[in-house]
């Protein structure tokens, strides 16, 4: 590293991944059928993916890092907009012109959400992810990244290893899919493991909340299972604690996000010393005050 490197202040938690433009609509009754059209409220714009990891990691304290693609689209400037709010250092996100963010129309009915939603492809002057990651990750170094488990990430996490960095690692239902295998390799090379209920019963393929927790801890030191309003259950060295502490009562309008707002105040309050238990209290914190809001990062005025 350069003498200038060496004196730059160190990014303390990056999220690395694709942004969105959410447009939100809240407490339908029902789906409409072919041929209708219904009108409800209430509706937002918002903003969500690897920016609301990053958001709450900067409320919970932490210096706070995006690497993702920023076209010239209204949901980039959404992102953009939202990092200048929250002080999210977007130096490690690549500019292009073009459309790039995903969008997403999220549909809430019967406690539930349903989602519509379209990515752009990869502008050709842009890298494939990890290989972009790579670059970042060797130039920043930050102290966490977060990320989600694919194919391809094993080689980020040896990397990431090797420079000092601790990974966090998320899925969804697409990747159990396609890369079970992958993502349990990828779970024995993370710091942290952040399944929610219902993916790591699907990724275990058990039936038993229990068991399947249980055999996520062989797999990580430390494993942290999101529950939505029952909380989470932590996983330290083998050890499971259920963690209800934190959760605020509130009106529910909208759950998109809130796994990952979870997420990023439970990274941002590791970075900034808490222990493994104080940190999911805060995840069931942000969790709770995401769920009152529309969208990953809540409303967004649209100019």
């Amino acid at each position: 590293m350069t003498e200038q490197e060496l004196t730059e202040p160190r990014t303390e938690v990056i999220s690395f991944g694709s942004v969105f433009l959410e447009i939100v609509f809240g407490h339908l009754d029902e789906l409409p059928l072919p041929g209708e059209e219904i009108y409800v409220d209430p509706f937002a714009f918002s903003c969500g993916g690897a920016i609301t990891i990053a958001v709450e990691a900067s409320r919970a304290g932490a210096s706070a890092g995006l690497a993702t693609v920023l076209g010239d689209d209204l949901g980039s400037r959404l992102v953009v907009e939202q990092s200048r709010r929250a002080g999210v250092d977007l130096s490690h996100s690549q500019r292009v012109a073009g459309p790039v963010a995903g969008i997403t129309v999220v549909l809430n009915f019967n406690g539930d959400r349903a989602f519509v939603s379209h990515m752009p492809p990869r502008p050709p002057d842009v890298l494939p992810e990890v290989e972009r990651w790579l670059g970042i990750l060797r130039r920043a170094r930050p102290a966490w990244c977060y990320l989600h488990a694919n194919d391809r990430v094993a080689l980020f996490l040896h990397e990431a290893h090797a420079l000092g960095s601790q990974v966090a690692i998320d899925l969804n239902f697409g990747s159990i899919e396609r890369y079970p295998d992958e993502i349990v390799e990828c779970a024995r090379m993370a710091d942290l493991f952040l399944p929610n209920e219902e993916e790591l019963l699907r990724l275990t393929r058990l039936d038993d909340l229990d068991e399947a927790v249980a055999l996520a801890g062989t797999w990580c030191p430390r494993v942290v299972v999101k529950r939505g309003s029952a909380g989470a259950i932590a996983v330290e060295d083998g050890k499971p604690t259920e963690v209800s502490t934190g959760l605020e009562d509130v009106v529910v309008l909208d759950r998109t996000g809130a796994g990952d707002a979870f997420a990023g105040a439970m990274i941002g309050s590791l970075v900034r010393g808490a222990g493994l238990l104080e940190a999911v209290e805060a995840g069931n914190r942000a969790g709770s005050q995401a769920v009152a809001r529309l969208g990953g990062v809540g409303e967004m005025p649209v100019v």
